[in-house]
């Protein structure tokens, strides 16, 4: 099936043929039809599937240019937000439509200005209840209403906010997209009351990309920092994502890779100002930048296409995030690595890793490391299905 069978508008279609795309993936393939009759929908789909061009291009078929907002699209992060806007002017360019992003740290003033004649806007919550009590925002010809990673949105304390939201637009006729990496009851009770008959769309919610490679490098807790190193000196990768748990320590690992012999690398994290995260961001993307440390703020829905490596400098803590973290590689059917330092008391968030993908991850050791003891290294600790100790997988640039 190619995006021509899908009955998107002609404009959104010519934009996606200059981007080169000839087939939907299998979340646009189900949502994109269900959308464009105007159903609600609820979705879920593991990163890197294109779930954003899947409410993106049967949104924007479905509205003509008015100079007023007619879709709304609520996102838990800067990040988030800026990305998505990218997509639909990326997907709108041939509409005559006008994308307004609005989002906090920064000034009113260039905000108010993209609202003036704006058919999409694309926000954090907070930024655009401010809005709308400073009259900028007006709500009343909303057609379409899409709410993206509402469980992040949920986490961040937003919940009340987007309530708010929901409840400014119009409810007659509104058309509301929920997309939910999770459906704890807050948020099933949530989808209950801001939906109407909504239809579902899951593909492989807990499943993570075939073509990624799994390890866990077990390792003794005063060699975390040296084995991250001889993993990335003994890896010939293109572009590598270092994620870590907290702001301070993706600035320790920052810090020691630049005096350890890699300068190309930044970090990202929230403590890190507005500007220089998408300079961080954009750098990374072009290649200025061939490391990018990052906390799970990136971890969420970013799209950086090209991901090589993904390194877990600690096991995640919470399971599902390791499926968010290693979605940064392996993405559009490409093939990646995604490698986990493994210490003695991270060995239980390994196992609820391994339960929640339903997937044995092979442990390894690093060839020509000098390894001090640790009881992780024994055979009594590996996997029943046992892999010989191997090195970081090579690939060609």
């Amino acid at each position: 099936m190619g995006f021509d069978s899908l009955g998107l508008a002609a404009p959104v279609l010519q934009a996606v043929r200059e981007t080169g795309y000839e087939n939907p993936t299998p979340i646009q393939a189900k949502a994109i039809p269900l959308i464009l009759l105007g159903h609600d929908v609820i979705g879920a789909s593991q990163t890197g599937t294109g779930k954003t061009a899947a409410f993106a291009l049967p949104s924007l078929s479905r509205i003509q240019p008015i100079g007023k907002p007619q879709i709304l699209v609520l996102e838990p992060t800067r990040e988030l937000a800026h990305q998505v806007a990218e997509q639909f002017e990326k997907y709108g360019k041939h509409t005559g439509c006008k994308v307004a992003l609005l989002y906090g740290g920064v000034g009113y003033g260039a905000q108010m200005e993209q609202l003036e004649g704006a058919d999409i806007v694309v926000a954090t919550p907070g930024r655009l209840v401010d809005h709308f009590y400073r009259g900028t925002m007006r709500f009343g010809e909303i057609k379409i209403l899409i709410l993206d990673e509402v469980d992040r949105m949920l986490d961040m304390g937003f919940l009340p906010q987007v309530r708010k939201i929901v409840n400014l637009c119009p409810w007659d006729e509104r058309q509301t997209l929920f997309f939910s990496a999770t459906m704890p009851p807050a948020i099933q009770t949530f989808a209950q009351w801001c939906l109407v008959n909504p239809i579902e769309v899951e593909i492989a919610r807990r499943a993570v990309a075939s073509t990624v490679n799994h390890a866990f490098y077990p390792v003794s807790m005063d060699q975390r920092d040296a084995l991250l190193l001889a993993l990335l000196d003994q890896t010939d990768y293109h572009s590598v994502m270092i994620f870590t748990r907290t702001r301070k320590e993706a600035d320790e690992v920052c810090a020691l890779l630049k005096v350890s012999g890699h300068p190309k690398v930044t970090a990202m994290h929230s403590d890190i100002n507005q500007a220089d995260r998408m300079k961080a961001l954009a750098g990374f993307k072009s290649g200025e930048y061939e490391v990018l440390v990052a906390t799970d703020v990136a971890a969420r829905g970013i799209d950086i296409s090209g991901v090589s490596h993904v390194i877990n400098y600690r096991v995640p803590e919470n399971a599902e995030d390791y499926v968010h973290r290693i979605g940064r590689t392996g993405r559009a059917e490409t093939e990646g690595d995604a490698f986990t330092i493994l210490t003695a008391d991270e060995l239980e968030y390994a196992k609820s890793v391994e339960v929640f993908i339903d997937k044995a991850i092979p442990r390894r050791k690093l060839e020509n490391f000098d390894y001090t003891y640790t009881a992780l290294l024994d055979e009594s600790h590996r996997p029943v299905r046992k892999k010989k100790p191997m090195g970081p997988k090579k690939r060609r640039r």
